[in-house]
Formats: structure tokens, C-alpha cells, sequence
């Protein structure tokens, strides 16, 4: 998962008074595209004996043939804004939408006749579900005309946290069954970039569950997405996923999870070993599989950790591809 970094225009008239103070506000919130959980889910339709159509998201129990319609998805913000107060002094809140601490950075572009307080650029941590006014906006001189850029970069994670885990970790894995580490550490398709060089891809059928390698919190997660490609661009935000918030700040992803394939909801305390999911083909992918990563926020850069894995004798081992590889509770 990837830092967001978005621009939106704030302009003021040359009396300087805000000429689109609200449309700003609301192109911000939109544009804010770091990817978390879609909106969407299954639709059910059916007709009854007297020939009307109901539409459900609960699959209905009875005999009637029932349609079934999945719901086309797009990433969900991590992050909202919203503008408050008096076009003179504007007031930018921001929300965090996950149940972890995500830090914001919050900056001006081309200002002009501007000031701020607190000035910028500043970083700022939110906490989780939490919202704040963290930004006042308004003309250094007011009796010219002002104008400014918001840019905001989001990275989830608490800056400056340490990975420190005090065992290693679990494989996510059933505990029956051999699966095959079939890309690891600095893999070439796509373990290439400072968010995932540090991850592993284990080959598995799609609907195998997913166990939870630490205990932790669930931060945030995406279910409703049913399709794959290679297409780095478009499917690389487009992978169901469980991201799991560990006592020492560090935070795991479970990717590539199948169509409301999450068991697990935002806020929930999972344990080490707990089935979270079911493994899948969505997103950049090529084929169903795993993917797992261990990352920490460092200097409001998402970053991968290199992790050991649990082996059946109690010893601890660094991923490789080609290794096959159980689960041990």
C-alpha cells in the first residue's frame, strides 16, 4: 500500500474573498485516493410469485432462483477533509477512517499573500477513527487578493516505529498442508519498491483461510473486489487485504484476498493464529496466492521490514522462493 499525494486549488477573489472555497473542500475530499477499504458488496434479486423484483444484501432464504450481482468497487480514502469557518480564515479538518494512527502531512503550493497556523509544511498524527482541525488558512494582507495549493500526503503507521516482534512470526497458513514460497525478498515481478521488497508470495488455492502471523489490531481492510491483472496502475489498489496494527507500531498485510474474503472487521483485537480470511486472485496478481509484508512508516515513507518465519521445529528461518513450507501452531 502506497503514501497518497494529492493537490487541490484554493483560490481567492482579488477582494479576497473566497471564490470556490466549497468546491475546494469537496474536490480534496474526492481526490484523496490513498487506497483502504471499497465500497461496495454482493447484491441479491429475485421475483416473487407476484411478479416483483426485490433487491437484498443479505442472501435471501427461499426457494426462488436467486440472482446474484457483484458490485463494481473503487479504493476508499484512508483519509477526509472538511472546511470549516469564516471564508476569511478558513479551518481544514482531517479525519482518519482507519482504526490505526495515520500521519498527514499537510503543505502549501503556489500561496500567494498567504498564511497559516500552524505554519507548513507540518506532519501531523491522527488517531485512529479519530478527527481534528489541524490547518487555518487566510491572506497575510487581507486587502489584496490571496491564493493557495493544499497538498496532502498520507502514509499510514505511526512515524518512528520500530519493528521489535518477540518471536517469530507464524505462517499464515492452515496448519494442514505443504505451500510453496513462490516469490520472497527482492523478488523480481513485483517486490521491486521500498513498500514490498521485504515481502512473500505463497501459492495457495483460492478459499484457503489465512491465519493471522501476530496478534494485533485490525487497522483496515478492502473485501469487495473480484477481479486480477497485471496492470500495476489500476490493479495494484485494487487487491482485497487485511492490514493488522502490532503492539511495537510496525503493521502486516494480507493481500490478494478473495471476494469478501475478510473475516475480520476495523478496531478488532486479533490473535496469533486466528483465521482473518480467506486467500484469493485479486489485484496484481497472476495467479491465487498470498501476499504478505511487514511494513513500518519511516520519515512518512511505507516501508517493508525483513521478518523471520516460525519453522516446524521451533526455529526461526528467512523466506526464500522455492522453499515449501507449514504452518506451526
Amino acid at each position: 500500500m502506497r503514501a497518497g499525494l494529492n493537490l487541490v486549488m484554493f483560490s481567492e477573489s482579488a477582494a479576497g474573498m473566497p471564490s470556490s472555497s466549497r468546491f475546494a473542500s469537496l474536490v480534496l475530499a474526492l481526490l484523496l485516493v490513498l487506497p483502504a477499504a471499497a465500497s461496495a458488496q454482493t447484491i441479491y434479486s429475485y421475483t416473487d410469485e407476484n411478479g416483483v423484483t426485490h433487491f437484498t444484501d443479505r442472501k435471501p432464504d427461499t426457494d426462488i432462483e436467486v440472482r446474484v450481482q457483484r458490485a463494481t468497487p473503487e479504493p476508499r480514502t484512508l483519509l477526509t477533509v472538511r472546511r470549516t469557518g469564516p471564508d476569511e480564515a478558513p479551518v481544514w479538518w482531517f479525519q482518519n477512517r482507519t482504526q490505526g494512527p495515520l500521519a498527514v502531512r499537510v503543505d502549501l503550493a503556489d500561496a500567494f499573500n498567504v498564511v497559516s497556523e500552524p505554519a507548513l509544511p507540518g506532519v501531523f498524527v491522527l488517531e485512529p477513527g479519530s478527527e481534528r482541525e489541524l490547518v487555518t488558512i487566510g491572506a497575510f494582507d487581507p486587502r489584496r487578493s490571496w491564493r493557495y495549493q493544499l497538498k496532502t500526503e498520507t502514509v499510514p503507521g505511526r512515524p518512528g516505529a520500530r519493528h521489535n516482534p518477540e518471536q517469530p512470526y507464524r505462517l499464515p497458513l492452515p496448519p494442514e498442508g505443504e505451500f510453496l514460497i513462490g516469490q520472497a525478498f527482492g523478488g523480481e515481478f513485483s517486490h521491486n519498491e521500498p513498500a514490498n521488497y521485504h515481502a512473500v508470495d505463497i501459492s495457495m488455492p483460492i478459499g484457503t483461510p489465512v491465519h493471522a502471523a501476530r496478534a494485533g489490531v485490525v487497522m483496515d481492510k478492502a473485501r469487495w473486489f473480484s477481479s486480477s491483472g497485471t496492470r500495476r496502475d489500476y490493479h495494484g489498489h485494487r487487491a482485497n487485504y487485511v492490514r493488522i496494527l502490532h503492539d511495537d507500531g510496525s503493521m502486516a498485510v494480507y493481500a490478494h484476498l478473495d471476494y469478501n474474503g475478510v473475516s475480520v472487521r476495523p478496531g478488532q483485537q486479533v490473535r496469533r493464529g486466528q483465521v482473518i480470511g480467506r486467500s484469493g486472485n485479486t489485484g496484481f496478481s497472476t495467479g491465487p496466492h498470498l501476499h504478505f509484508v511487514v511494513q513500518v512508516n519511516r520519515d512518512m515513507q511505507l516501508v517493508s521490514v525483513p521478518f523471520e518465519f516460525q519453522g516446524p521445529n521451533g526455529e526461526a528461518f528467512i523466506p526464500r522462493a522455492g522453499r515449501r513450507v507449514s504452518a506451526v501452531d
